[in-house]
């Protein structure tokens, strides 16, 4: 097969790497932004589909079936995300009479309707929690929630990603959330439908990855759990889930086979499921009709490639294994590295990744490099980091050693706040519900100034000993790595941070350096650190990782103009400023305006979510200084503001 990949970044990639594994040609199609991305120089051909915009490029169906007739493409796999879960385009495709890499448009219709997806789990016998759909006349919904009981879950009934849901925990709540999420559906969905349910508060996040063929044959690949979430998205998988009484292993297996034998399913799949925590009592949730995110831990504790599996069935042929034949070996986690700032309300990040280092013994699956630079337009998930061991621990443990060793220069990343999760009680325990995060508070902006001040007397520690040596056979930057001695004198070192802020740094004499690794050596009560560390000293760049962070710097030379780092500010007084890179995509007010605290004066979206930026008190527009996609960066003046004459 000469397979096209509709999809960009890792998960092109990963399936790029299957393909030519097996014999197969690919290609890749990619919008402006990803011109120089790995996967394009890794496919066997590559073409321009179009601009950033997604509605012109990846989501585009007319563009992507004309690479696919131009480049004599003979089949078309989605990926995730995209069009992955488009029945119109799984059916354009086959018109085309090209191959599906995916299940039947029917199933991908169907359980796309969590209505329909409902009545067909509640045919095949697949437990469903409570609920009620049958109309959307408001005053039906509040009464099927007095009825069910609250608390309760509104929530759209089509998409996903965690768009269009409000729990409700009282009745004097229920028409506003109603509204809210019917709305937010209407928007993300162009449906407004949504559904009332009973909302389980000790709820863990269990799926069951499922696989078919066209001749009828299904197999379950176990479990994983996906309960560590945050407003509904993803952040740690496993495989298998932990402490589930084996009852409750057994009946969601048997209920995913049951319904995706009874959708005549013909590829991958994953069955979702609510299981409440208290009693073991499981509800089907919904079917994602693609390969998921969290694949690689299944992958992992089967020994089974699950997009050669895909392959194999969209090409007609029987599933190579029976279920009896599938075995489960071991334990494997696997956290979402996404470029965007934990400690900042998780704000999205672009940037570009001067260093990549990865730790040997874990897999890494990416759609970045060294050189690669992350914009504005696209997911903020960039990396996939998975660990696994003969046991849960033993996992555990090496993800978080790995997480101690990984480098990614130049791009700030949640890495540190995934360091921090596998560390928590309920994660280390394997009880966490969905509720964890909402229920925790993760290290803020003054756990994150303190790392990044330790960091900076690090950098300048390890500039300051990858000096080279005058006996030396070679130049100290091609070492790489240091040991922080005593017995030098104080020194100073300039560093400039990823914000552009310039410090100055006095290292107290104990600055001898020797050779021990990719690592600075720092020795406090006797006992030694080993701190990945990265130096360029030809680039003038330092990348050290602290507790999962890696901190960026630059060394300011003494002949380059230099000013001490101020206190950093929030934007001056009487303007509106963009919080971190984004695209402009609306523009509501106009110089003359009259605005009040509240008003939304600016709306930007930055790695596929929207966010309104309000006026922060009475005003006069004075000047808008951005346009629908236009690109801005953080801290960049948007809206400014003047006072009336008389005031």
């Amino acid at each position: 097969m000469r397979i096209l990949i509709a999809n960009r970044g890792e998960i092109a990639r990963r399936i790029i790497r299957t393909a030519h594994a097996l014999g197969h040609e690919t290609v890749a199609v990619f919008a402006d932004p990803d011109a120089e991305a790995p996967f394009v120089r890794e496919a066997t051909v590559a073409v321009r589909i179009g601009p950033a915009a997604l509605a012109e490029s990846y989501l585009d169906v007319d563009r992507l079936l004309d690479a696919a007739a131009k480049t004599g493409a003979t089949a078309v796999h989605p990926g995730y995300g995209f069009l992955s879960e488009s029945a119109a385009f799984a059916g354009r495709v086959v018109a085309a009479g090209l191959v599906w890499i995916g299940p039947h448009a029917e199933a991908i219709e169907k359980m796309g309707s969590k209505i329909e997806a409902r009545r067909i789990a509640e045919a095949a016998s697949v437990p469903t929690i409570p609920g009620y759909e049958a109309s959307q006349d408001p005053a039906d919904l509040e009464r099927a929630a007095d009825e069910i009981g609250y608390p309760v879950l509104v929530k759209a009934a089509a998409g996903g990603g965690g768009k269009g849901i409000r729990i409700v925990h009282g009745k004097a709540g229920f028409s506003t959330a109603l509204a809210e999420a019917a709305e937010e559906a209407a928007r993300s969905f162009g449906n407004a439908a949504v559904i009332v349910e009973r909302f389980v508060e000790r709820a863990r996040h269990v799926e069951v990855q499922v696989v078919g063929d066209k001749h009828g044959n299904v197999v379950d690949l176990g479990t994983r759990e996906c309960s560590v979430q945050r407003r509904y998205q993803k952040l740690l998988e496993e495989a298998p889930a932990p402490n589930l009484a084996p009852e409750t292993i057994d009946g969601v297996r048997d209920a995913a086979r049951k319904l995706t034998a009874a959708m005549h399913y013909d590829s991958t799949g994953t069955v979702e499921f609510v299981v409440d925590d208290a009693t073991g009592d499981f509800y089907f949730l919904e079917m994602n009709t693609r390969l998921q995110v969290e694949h690689p831990v299944t992958e992992a504790i089967t020994g089974l490639d699950l997009v050669a599996m895909q392959f194999e069935s969209a090409a007609g042929e029987p599933l190579s294994i029976e279920q009896q034949e599938v075995h489960f070996e071991g334990h494997a986690i696997e956290v979402r590295i996404n470029a965007e700032d934990a400690a900042a309300d998780f704000a999205p990040q672009i940037g570009r990744v001067d260093c990549l280092r990865v730790p040997s013994g874990v897999r890494f699956d990416t759609g970045i490099e060294a050189g690669s630079s992350i914009t504005p337009h696209y997911d903020a998930m960039v990396a996939k980091l998975i660990a696994e061991g003969p046991d849960r621990e033993t996992a555990r443990r090496k993800l978080a050693a790995a997480l101690d060793e990984l480098l990614i220069g130049g791009l700030v990343t949640n890495t540190g706040f995934q360091r921090w999760l596998i560390e928590q009680p309920p994660v280390v325990e394997g009880r966490v519900t969905t509720r964890f995060l909402d229920e925790s508070t993760p290290p803020g902006a003054q756990e994150a100034e303190a790392s990044a001040q330790a960091a900076r007397t690090l950098a300048a520690r390890a500039w300051i000993a990858s000096r080279p040596r005058r006996q030396s056979a070679g130049p100290w930057h091609a070492l790489g790595s240091f040991r922080a001695t005593p017995h030098r004198p104080a020194l100073e070192v300039r560093l400039e941070d990823r914000r552009g802020a310039v410090h100055e740094v006095v290292v107290a004499g104990d600055r001898g350096a020797e050779q021990v690794g990719p690592h600075l050596e720092v020795e406090g009560d006797g006992v030694a650190t080993q701190i990945a560390t990265d130096v360029d000293r030809a680039a003038r760049r330092i990348a050290i990782n602290l507790e999962g962070v890696t901190h960026s710097f630059r060394s300011v030379p003494r002949s380059e103009h230099w000013a001490p780092a101020a206190a950093e500010g929030h934007g001056g007084a009487g303007a509106t400023v963009a919080p971190f890179p984004a695209i402009v995509t609306e523009t509501p007010v106009a110089p003359g305006d009259e605005v009040g605290a509240g008003d939304v004066v600016i709306v930007i979206e930055a790695m596929k979510m929207l966010h309104s930026l309000e006026a922060s008190g009475p005003g006069v527009v004075d000047e808008v200084r951005a346009v629908a996609g236009d690109s801005v960066e953080s801290g960049q003046v948007l809206v400014t503001y003047r006072q009336d004459d008389d005031e």
